[in-house]
């Protein structure tokens, strides 16, 4: 088995190995993977924070030894603080990566970094700040930074940066913590999930104080929530149905 690392900004993760296909997710700068199948132009890899599978492009990662790849998990990740930043390579040429990206291993990939950093300790109570960087950054299927980012991604994205592990997809998101009956039982940081007819887990959000909810859905952006789902003020009507508030932290 072979192994890699995401030296450039961000890198799509695919659900076939063209560039026409549906992007599932992204590989930040400095996230670390497996290589699970390797063709002569694109790669099916397991990204190993998440276990997130896909393909991407065998231009746009390096590979990496077994060693280097157990170090690296044995290290607790270091993020990006600011909506973007700065790396500079080796040849002093500058890469912009966005918030979230891994900083642990910049000198192993013989890059420079002085900029903000996250230590990813457990933190609800910055969760909303953190969610805030977000605000605006349009949606994108699969994306997680605040140059596109999905519903699902704003979750984990904000989640990861304040130390807590949850995963890409929202259903799954969904499997994880303490159900709540009702929304004023509801804090700052927890988690709500609405579906769709068939009742399939589609969406999730952050909620925030007196009945609030920040998600992304055209946008990252601020919207009510009241028993039935998530009310749009600028479309006049609800367009999430609310299945359930978590308590996750």
């Amino acid at each position: 088995m072979q192994y890699g690392i995401c030296n450039l900004s961000s890198v799509p993760l695919r659900s076939e190995p063209s560039d026409s296909c549906e992007m599932v997710s992204q590989l930040l700068y400095g996230e670390h993977f497996k290589v699970l199948e390797q063709r002569a132009t694109w790669s099916r890899i397991r990204i190993a924070y998440d276990t997130c599978e896909g393909w991407i492009d065998n231009n746009q990662f390096l590979i990496i030894s077994e060693n280097d790849y157990s170090a690296f998990e044995s290290e607790k990740p270091v993020f990006s603080a600011d909506v973007v930043e700065l790396i500079t390579d080796r040849n002093q040429n500058l890469i912009p990566v966005p918030l979230g990206s891994v900083l642990n291993f910049v000198s192993f990939l013989q890059h420079a970094h002085d900029g903000k950093k996250i230590s990813g300790e457990v933190n609800k109570e910055n969760i909303l700040n953190t969610a805030f960087l977000y605000l605006n950054a349009p949606h994108l299927w699969g994306g997680k930074t605040p140059f596109g980012i999905d519903a699902s991604g704003f979750t984990q994205m904000v989640y990861k940066l304040n130390g807590y592990k949850i995963p890409r997809n929202a259903a799954d998101q969904a499997r994880q913590g303490e159900s709540l009956s009702f929304i004023e039982e509801s804090e700052p940081g927890d988690l709500a999930f609405f579906d769709d007819k068939e009742g399939v887990i589609n969406h999730v959000g952050v909620m925030m104080n007196d009945n609030y909810i920040i998600h992304a859905y055209g946008k990252v952006r601020i919207d009510r929530i009241d028993h039935s789902g998530i009310y749009n003020a600028d479309l006049r009507r609800h367009t999430h149905k609310l299945r359930v508030i978590k308590k996750i932290i």
